[in-house]
């Protein structure tokens, strides 16, 4: 074996490599493709004297810190594109006149120099031009300093470098070893280019984060785990392009097409919901998770990549829209393109392109599966930031893209990028799936009311309002919610959103918009309700406790008038699948002139505690009617607060000291509560996750429990808990740790 292929062996340890890596990639360069001095055509004598490397030294310390990926765990070189890096080579003696050296960079499994996945450049005194190239910076004995370069729009992903040594009339040539090349936001040429620090720290090297999850009237949120530069993740991540449908039908065009971000971004947007390709999460709203975990027990996205990659790339199970969003969060950090999620909420699911959603409800107030549309209390999906050259520079900026599986976009569930700037202008005819997008901030709400006896329904309301509410996403540098609605449409109301309303109904349904029997024209001509009512919330809302609400009905009239209600609870998850009728109720009252009367509801823990789901989620429902009117449609969706888990750090923490931290917990029920498990994870705190089996509680007792975490990085860091039992399926806290160096 050559000397230099010797020594370099060390010099380059790498975890294992994708499956079409093996064969062409010897570890550490430990093998020559030509032993140096071994000409190509049959002559293996090695000439005195000839040329050899010895070793190279990565300058693996210095590269990453200035390209931004000394947070990475292990042990790779870690590049950003775009961004030259140096290395040293030594030789056995110097550098001749009429010996030269070549290096050649490849990615993928069909490398070619016509698609950008491979490059033939010589070593130079001269600087690089935008292409790939290596120049000689310095030398020192028979140390060269070299300074390699790649373009700003080179595939992200695996290289191999190997070298060419031409001397004395024989050619040798050596696998260097290999790095990861990433997308470079820091970069003004890269397409990812992120100007602002503050916001380049935030959305691309933030390991920790905040998703908004409720309902318009009770917004909450969750700690979420990115944990990019954790152990293995970003060979995960590069895994998941791997293993994508594109890359399988056309690998070589795939990995070719990596040098842009919207491609990325969409093929990402497909392989973390498993839908099609056996991607990374399983999708479960239907109330019931058995063999898999409860969407809610999820701390991070940590977890969830690596059981994927531990099971042979079997989907996780389960997850719901802000698990989809929490993972391909991390994943696009991780690649380097800025990203952050969103929460939209009253969001709509429009099934049929028509920028409508239909809602249904029978005569007795019970909500209705009916149709395919539906309105999400939440729903939660990502904005990844880059330029949109296929659409041009006003598109430039945030981009809508969204894991959930809802809809299937070119044959597979996937969907964006869509560019903000492009929903607020209500072009919904650009690409990528701009009319859903628009739908689920924009869309109208028509309420029908369905008769199952006669087969009979009618549209009961138009709603332009409700749909597409308090759009929040996490402060840059602070855990308080940013309100982006603006972002996303004019307000509601005003002339500027019903113009790009009807703009974009136009565009989809050219005759849609000007038809004189549009629903929209129809709702107007009815007269308005003589009647109007409301939920109030009249006690605590918490698990365990009866609910006590009251409807108000009022009379906006000077007539006296005779109302009949029916009333409904059902228990439901956050997308608004019903789960199970809880209570109900029916009285007539009659209201005086102008009068407001009030109708009190309770509903007692014994009916709702079988039947509700991990979301909390109660929608009460009341139909109101007046004789020879359209009823009136009362509804409310209510979520119960679970009791609170208290996380304190009782030491100083500082990095590679353990800190010991308690969780406090009290059974707030007149019953027991048993099957008790802790799930604690933190990036930068403690390595993976810990579970820890807490003993049952009985009825109103306090557990205490005490656990160890090792802080591995400075600055502030965030604890994420998640407690559940049998009768608490997910009780979640979090607290932000400073740690000392």
């Amino acid at each position: 074996m050559a000397p230099g292929a010797e020594k370099s062996q060390d010099l380059d340890s790498r975890p294992p490599l994708p499956p079409w890596r093996k064969a062409e990639m010897p570890l550490g360069g430990e093998k020559c493709v030509h032993q140096p001095g071994e000409n190509t055509t049959g002559n293996h004598q090695i000439t005195a004297g000839a040329l050899e490397p010895q070793s190279i030294n990565w300058q693996m310390t210095s590269n990453r810190r200035a390209h931004h990926t000394d947070k990475f765990s292990g042990q790779n070189l870690i590049l950003r594109r775009g961004q030259p890096f140096d290395m040293l080579l030594a030789l056995n003696r110097p550098l001749g006149s009429g010996e030269s050296l070549e290096f050649t960079v490849s990615t993928g499994p069909y490398p070619s120099e016509s698609t950008g996945t491979k490059a033939v450049f010589p070593l130079s005194s001269g600087t690089g031009r935008g292409g790939w190239s290596a120049v000689l910076k310095g030398s020192s004995d028979n140390i060269l300093t070299i300074t390699l370069s790649s373009p700003a729009s080179a595939p992200i992903g695996w290289y191999t470098l190997n070298m060419q040594i031409s001397s004395q009339g024989t050619v040798s040539s050596l696998k260097l070893g290999t790095f990861i090349l990433l997308f470079n936001p820091w970069l003004q040429a890269d397409d990812v280019f992120l100007s602002n620090h503050a916001e380049r720290q935030e959305y691309v090297e933030e390991d920790a984060g905040i998703i908004y999850v409720g309902s318009t009237n009770r917004i909450g949120m969750v700690g979420w785990n990115f944990g990019q530069f954790e152990e293995d993740i970003l060979n995960i991540c590069l895994s998941i392009l791997d293993k994508s449908l594109n890359f399988r039908r056309d690998p070589a065009t795939d990995v070719a097409l990596r040098k842009d971000p919207k491609y990325v971004g969409r093929v990402l947007s497909a392989m973390i919901n498993s839908n099609d390709d056996n991607g990374v999460i399983a999708g479960n709203w239907s109330g019931n998770y058995a063999g898999g975990r409860d969407p809610r027990n999820w701390n991070g996205s940590v977890e969830i990549l690596k059981e994927w990659k531990k099971s042979g790339y079997k989907p996780v199970r389960f997850g719901q829209c802000w698990v989809f969003a929490g993972a391909l969060n991390t994943v696009l950090r991780c690649l380097g393109i800025p990203s952050r999620v969103i929460t939209n909420f009253n969001s709509a699911h429009d099934t049929n392109r028509n920028l409508s959603v239909d809602v249904y409800y029978d005569p007795m107030g019970n909500p209705l599966d009916r149709g395919s549309d539906s309105v999400w209390n939440f729903h939660v999906w990502n904005e990844g930031w880059f330029v949109r050259t296929d659409l041009g520079t006003q598109y430039d900026g945030w981009q809508v893209l969204d894991a959930t599986p809802q809809e299937k976009s070119q044959g597979v569930f996937q969907c964006g990028p869509s560019s903000v700037h492009a929903v607020r202008d209500g072009d919904v005819d650009l690409d990528f799936d701009m009319s859903f997008v628009f739908a689920e901030v924009n869309a109208d709400r028509i309420t029908w009311i369905y008769d199952t006896a006669s087969n009979s329904q009618k549209q009961n309301s138009l709603d332009t309002r409700s749909i597409g509410k308090y759009i929040s996403t996490k402060a840059v540098g602070s855990n308080s919610r940013v309100d982006i609605t603006d972002k996303y449409k004019y307000p509601e109301g005003s002339s500027e959103e019903r113009r790009v309303f009807q703009k974009a109904l136009g565009k989809l349904k050219p005759n849609a918009a000007f038809s004189p029997t549009s629903a929209r024209d129809l709702v107007e001509e009815e007269r308005s309700p003589s009647i109007s009512g409301r939920f109030k919330i009249t006690g605590v809302l918490a698990v365990g406790k009866e609910v006590s609400l009251a409807l108000l009905l009022k009379n906006l009239t000077r007539e006296k008038k005779t109302v009949t209600v029916n009333m409904t609870a059902w228990t439901i998850v956050y997308n608004g699948t019903l789960v199970h009728e809880v209570w109900k109720d029916s009285f007539t009252v009659d209201l005086d002139p102008e009068a407001e009367t009030q109708h009190p509801v309770t509903i007692s823990y014994a009916q709702y505690d079988k039947y509700l789901k991990s979301d909390n989620m109660i929608r009460t429902t009341a139909i109101c009617k007046v004789p020879k009117e359209a009823e009136v449609v009362v509804a409310r969706d209510i979520i119960l607060d679970n009791p609170t888990l208290t996380l304190e750090v009782l030491d100083q923490a500082q990095v590679q000291k353990p800190v010991n931290v308690q969780m406090l917990f009290s059974n707030p029920l007149d019953e027991p509560v048993k099957d008790c498990v802790l799930m604690v994870e933190g990036s930068g705190l403690l390595r993976g996750n810990l579970k820890i089996e807490v003993p049952a509680l009985r009825p109103k007792e306090r557990s205490r429990v005490r656990f160890e975490i090792l802080p591995t990085r400075s600055g502030t860091k965030q604890l994420l808990a998640d407690f559940s039992c049998n009768k608490f399926p997910a009780i979640k806290a979090m607290l932000s740790i400073d740690v000392a160096e």
